[in-house]
């Protein structure tokens, strides 16, 4: 199987990782009120990032979370240990959605655990950086495209028979997707694919007819794993300026899956919410 993540050689929040900053992901003054009290959730990329950030502040509002990851079994196992000390239920499923079989994997397990799924969040990416176009090969191509976007669709039509009435899907696209990044030109294309797809399922008829709501967030530049993975060293140092003048931080994300995710949003569908501290506002 091809690796279709880039290494995260760090423990979240561990004083030895390395990587610097350390990447924030509890939110510090979030007030939780059992928004999503008895919820089923199923988080990709929930072991890193802003994967794990919604998955601790989705089990700080009552819901049980199903983390899918690629590697990093060890992060995985702490995200765990985190959302079961908020008193829920976690599972860890490792695997690669860029596989249709083990999309279908993850519904099968988490229904034979859970017995319901309420919340979809397509949230896993990778990306990589090549300066001219004729540097993207073949391979990571369908690579960042297998990750990004074929997994979002592979896992949506995997669980869209569970998926009835208050239960909502909530994609990761990036402010890449309305901007461009010339640098991350593959990994761009599959955010815009995502905005569309978004768009596109929060209109198709079954999904309306079973009051699924279908939103995605944008994010700006976030400071996760993923950034010093892709990046060379000399490019980080200033990297992630806003308009707000810094990168923005996981847990900063997290508010708006929960949001995107309850009842306060009921009335919202086929929307993206953009979260990047200013950097577009379109």
């Amino acid at each position: 199987m091809t690796n279709r993540k880039p290494k995260e050689n760090y423990l979240i929040n561990d004083n030895s990782a390395n990587v610097e900053p350390l990447p924030e992901i509890d939110h510090p003054t979030y007030q939780a009120s059992n928004k999503l009290l008895d919820k089923v959730a199923i988080v990709t990329g929930g072991d890193s990032g802003i994967g794990a950030a919604v998955a601790l502040l989705y089990a700080r509002e009552g819901a049980d979370v199903a983390i899918v990851h690629y590697e990093s079994d060890e992060d995985a196992q702490y995200i765990a240990e985190r959302i079961e000390a908020f008193g829920r239920q976690a599972m860890i499923l490792q695997g690669d959605i860029g596989e249709p079989q083990f999309c279908q994997q993850i519904v099968d397990s988490v229904l034979d655990t859970f017995g319901h799924i309420d919340i979809l969040v397509n949230n896993a990416g990778e990306q990589h950086m090549r300066s001219r176009v004729q540097d993207i090969s073949d391979d990571q191509l369908e690579r960042t495209f297998a990750t990004n976007f074929f997994g979002n669709v592979y896992l949506t039509r995997a669980a869209a028979d569970e998926l009835r009435g208050g239960a909502t899907i909530i994609n990761t696209t990036s402010v890449t997707a309305f901007k461009g990044n010339p640098e991350l030109m593959d990994y761009s294309a599959t955010k815009g694919a995502i905005v569309s797809w978004t768009r596109a399922l929060a209109h198709n008829e079954e999904i309306l007819k079973n009051k699924v709501r279908v939103n995605a967030v944008a994010p700006g530049p976030v400071w996760t794993p993923l950034i010093p993975a892709t990046f060379p060293a000399e490019r980080l140092e200033n990297w992630g300026q806003t308009p707000l003048g810094r990168a923005g931080k996981a847990y900063e994300l997290a508010p708006t899956y929960v949001f995107l995710a309850s009842a306060d949003s009921s009335f919202i569908t086929g929307q993206v919410i953009h979260v990047n501290g200013g950097t577009y506002s379109g």
